[in-house]
């Protein structure tokens, strides 16, 4: 981060301090208190506050209409109720840029709930006639989907949204019984809008709902499915996990006492599919894509982004490196990335409107090496057995049928499984971050024994197992790693034209970080050529 200080004096976040806030920090010139509650938003994280309630800001002030205020919730830590509630709901938001950093205090947020200790609160927001829309952000584990596609009602927190149904457990519980209310009073229902990152997240969205009211009551739920909508989205903006360290800076740097800031990027993407049951903002006013159909988009930035995540995430820490930005300091790591985008991934994707593939993978590396935005890898590993099925294990299974390139994914496959095995290269503990961890039966792999990589691979993605020559490239990739090193097998993957198993040329020491920097500077100069 920049460290430059900018006030020696300090103010509390406050509605009352923004105007001496104003001289560092754009504040809003709106007054929240004029804004009505048109979006209740489940789980209301970092994510989802440097995001589309920054969005929700940009509208407030334009003034373009005041029906879309926001109440935000929490559904599992109680953190965030005592910051927002001490500083009037506002927060901020810093976009660290590769040269700039600019901050922005929020103020659409209206009030926020903590949901286990105020379900009838939050209920009463979601059945206020005000409420159009139900944004939610609660992670691919929030959605309670077994490995068939049906809602996993033997769940212990689904029981309680069935036999408890007024003092709801999760988000779907939440919308399911706010539902069932509006219906009962009379009201229209609203409209569903996950920005999750998931596959389908609309019908997946749609099909836990009314899988859960079937449950409960099939009337419910087939006027759920006849009145409400579930739009699909597209959501993008790297946001790191708030730490004390950036508490600090926001004081230090713009003499703001913020509880709960978020620092994020400066680049910010979302696409929204239009299928709307009860009036939307118009976001299309400040940038936002309205489009009849978000699954290119959202194909081609799961696949290039989220799996260059997954290939910076693993061969970065096998590396040494503990941030995105370390590791994409590297030359060796930007080839690959870049090679991995370029020469295996959007071959596999379809044209998007709108987009040139090379420009937006060029504008990928520019953001994955932005050095001022301390990404750990360790969220990037975390949950592998969620991430690897949804980012890379598709592509790879898709050039395997089509007879396309598919080193670097395969490499990419097997740092994943060596670093399952809870130990580096060097044979230092790794924390694996997964609940699954186990269940894949990964332990062993320094065996090079094929049997655990089919026993990994079939407890993420069922259609690659059995196919023996993908095992076969594996297990000569995760013995190379040990044998020749990690970056003597990086090096191989990514030269052009070359096969996994090859022998390998060393790569050359560097002089000095000044040449390392340009050769960092020539791959991405490639990149965007």
């Amino acid at each position: 981060m920049h460290g430059r200080t900018v006030s020696p004096v300090s103010h509390r976040l406050s509605r009352r301090n923004l105007p001496m806030l104003a001289s560092s920090v754009s504040v809003p010139s709106y007054d929240s208190r004029d804004l009505q509650p048109g979006v209740v938003h489940l789980g209301a994280g970092s994510f989802h506050r440097a995001h589309q309630a920054r969005y929700l800001d940009q509208l407030a002030e334009l003034r373009v209409s005041s029906q879309w205020g926001l109440v935000g919730s929490g559904l599992r830590s109680r953190t965030l109720k005592g910051a927002l509630a001490a500083q009037d709901c506002l927060y901020t938001v810093v976009e660290l840029g590769a040269d700039d950093t600019t901050a922005r205090v929020m103020g659409a947020m209206l009030r926020y709930h903590y949901a286990p200790e105020e379900s009838q609160a939050l209920l009463g927001s979601l059945t206020d006639p005000r409420t159009r829309i139900v944004t939610l952000t609660v992670t691919a584990r929030g959605y309670p989907v077994g490995p068939d596609g049906c809602l996993a009602v033997s769940h212990q927190e689904m029981r309680s949204d069935l036999s408890a149904a007024h003092r709801p457990q999760t988000a779907f519980g939440y919308l399911v019984e706010a539902l069932r209310r509006r219906r009962r009073s009379g009201l229209g229902p609203f409209s569903v809008l996950s920005c999750d990152n998931l596959p389908d997240n609309g019908p997946v969205t749609r099909d836990c709902v009314l899988q859960l009211a079937e449950a409960r009551d099939p009337r419910l739920a087939n006027w759920i499915a006849l009145n409400a909508t579930f739009p699909s989205s597209m959501v993008d903006r790297i946001t790191p996990p708030v730490t004390d360290k950036q508490i600090h800076f926001v004081r230090r740097r713009f003499g703001i006492e913020d509880r709960c800031p978020v620092v994020t990027e400066p680049f910010s993407q979302w696409v929204l599919e239009e299928k709307f049951c009860n009036g939307r903002p118009p976001l299309d006013e400040v940038g936002v894509q309205l489009v009849p159909d978000v699954q290119p988009y959202k194909l081609m930035k799961v696949r290039l982004l989220n799996g260059s995540h997954c290939a910076i995430g693993y061969l970065g820490y096998l590396a040494g490196y503990r941030t995105v930005a370390e590791a994409m300091q590297d030359p060796l790591i930007v080839r690959v990335v870049r090679r991995l985008m370029r020469d295996e991934v959007a071959l596999l994707l379809a044209p998007v409107a709108g987009v040139d593939l090379d420009a937006y993978i060029s504008t990928l590396l520019v953001r994955f090496g932005n050095a001022n935005m301390a990404d750990p890898l360790s969220r990037l590993c975390a949950r592998g057995s969620t991430r690897m099925p949804a980012y890379i294990l598709p592509s790879l299974a898709e050039a395997i049928q089509r007879g396309a390139p598919h080193r670097l994914l395969t490499l990419v496959v097997a740092a994943w499984m060596r670093f399952s095995t809870g130990t580096d290269l060097t044979g230092q503990p790794i924390q694996v971050d997964d609940p699954q961890a186990d269940l894949p039966g990964a332990t062993g792999l320094r065996r090079h024994d094929l049997q655990p990589h089919r026993r990994l691979l079939n407890g993420a993605f069922e259609s690659l197992q059995g196919n023996v020559a993908l095992m076969a490239a594996l297990d000569r990739v995760l013995r190379d790693m040990d044998a020749q090193g990690l970056r003597a097998t990086m090096t191989a993957a990514s030269r052009p034209g070359s096969r996994l198993g090859y022998p390998y040329s060393p790569v050359p020491l560097y002089r000095s970080a000044s040449e390392h920097r340009v050769i960092v500077e020539g791959e991405r100069s490639a990149a965007a050529s």
